[in-house]
């Protein structure tokens, strides 16, 4: 059992390359994974080596502007990334005392979300919504509003076919 990988660790198919991360230990030695890319021609009993390590991303002033993929390989074509530090993609999150709390409000430049819905400072923003009824939208203008009227930064994390709104 001591060859059994841990939940998280980075399994590694040699013969392609794909990563798949451990989610669930099933028993008797077996694991149930996520693969972190296109799993085509995959079957069971295909040999894998774990890499005793669970997945990081590169993090700094050398990701600004960059489009990474949950690797941390850069898919936008602009070349290799210098960052010199990596952080691993689970991680505990930053005790109640760390976190900055903030009664500041955004003023986000739309006048509906500053009114009716406004966001404090330093927070997360999630878009919900239908199809169509103008999420991107808003989205995309939030990230220019934050990077032009106040000189911040953005972090855009995008899901399923939203990767492809990234850039």
């Amino acid at each position: 059992r001591e060859s059994v990988p841990r939940v998280y660790d980075a399994l590694k198919i040699e013969e392609t390359g794909l990563v798949l991360e451990v989610q669930q230990e099933l028993g008797d030695g077996l694991v149930r994974t996520i693969a972190m890319g296109p799993s085509e021609g995959l079957r069971r009993e295909t040999p894998v080596v774990n890499t005793g390590r669970r997945i990081s991303v590169p993090v700094g002033r050398a990701t600004l502007g960059r489009i990474i993929d949950v690797l941390g390989e850069p898919v936008d074509e602009a070349g290799p990334l210098a960052a010199e530090t990596q952080w691993e993609i689970h991680r505990e999150p930053p005790s109640f005392e760390e976190q900055a709390g903030s009664t500041e409000l955004l003023e986000t430049g739309i006048k509906v979300i500053d009114l009716l819905c406004p966001f404090a400072k330093g927070g997360k923003v999630g878009l919900f919504g239908g199809a169509g009824v103008g999420k991107t939208v808003n989205m995309m203008e939030l990230i220019r509003n934050i990077a032009i009227e106040h000189a911040g930064y953005s972090v855009f994390a995008g899901v399923g076919e939203r990767t492809r709104e990234g850039n």
